[in-house]
């Protein structure tokens, strides 16, 4: 039983692993082909939202599988539970991306309204939150977790300055008005892949530590230490 249920919590870790890949290069693709005005860039985002949807199905199945029939305790059901939750906010960021991409081939297809430089600046922000936050599940390095956390509000200030930017542009001409809104609803998509990396760090949290910080809770004094330590900096 014990080995049964090693190989299939590895199993389902891999799951995990293949389907950050896969929604991080989706993230990438669509905003790369924004930057470069590049419809090449697009040419496997429909193939990966289908893998991303293969393995979200196999992933529930095997979750659902491990907790029936190995009825896992301590922290392989932790992980068990976790993986549910991570495996849904991953299949969402792609499902983001491809929210992204409606708006960058009516945006590629238009005049550009201004450099890009603030936008490739947050997916960044936004994917390198993803992957440590998918790697702290892990490596335990709970203070990698809680700076994910921590950080989440720097993405969600980007989004604001983004959209303060381009309402000036709104303001000046009409014809801006929806190149600026799809620019607007890019970086809010943006943001919500930032919230879903803070999400997965939440729950390598409560897979190392059984603790729940959702919303940031007061009780969480290590969250605490570590975001004085933040404003100091």
């Amino acid at each position: 039983m014990g080995k049964a249920l090693d190989k299939e919590i590895e199993s389902l870790k891999g799951m995990i692993n293949e389907m950050t890949i896969i929604a991080r290069a989706m993230v990438k693709d669509v905003m790369e082909g924004l930057v470069r005005r590049d419809k090449t860039f697009f040419a496997k985002i429909g193939e990966m939202e289908e893998s991303v949807n293969r393995y979200e199905m196999e992933s529930d199945d095997l979750s659902w599988k491990i907790i029936a029939l190995r009825q896992p305790m301590g922290a392989d059901l932790r992980f068990v539970l976790a993986a549910r939750k991570i495996n849904s906010v991953l299949e969402r960021t792609a499902d983001e991306a491809v929210n992204i991409f409606k708006k960058v081939e009516y945006l590629i297809s238009v005049p550009e309204l201004k450099p890009l430089i603030d936008l490739p600046r947050m997916t960044e922000m936004a994917m390198d939150a993803l992957t440590l936050a998918v790697e702290t599940i892990y490596s335990a390095d709970m203070d990698a977790a809680r700076e994910i956390c921590i950080n989440d509000s720097v993405i969600d200030n980007l989004r604001d300055q983004i959209h303060r930017e381009l309402l000036t542009y709104m303001q000046e001409s009409p014809d801006n008005i929806q190149r600026a809104l799809n620019l607007m609803m890019i970086a809010k998509s943006l943001e919500r892949i930032g919230d879903m990396a803070t999400d997965i760090a939440e729950d390598a949290i409560y897979y190392h530590q059984g603790k729940d910080i959702r919303h940031h809770a007061e009780s969480d004094e290590e969250f605490k230490k570590n975001y004085k330590k933040k404003e100091k900096k």
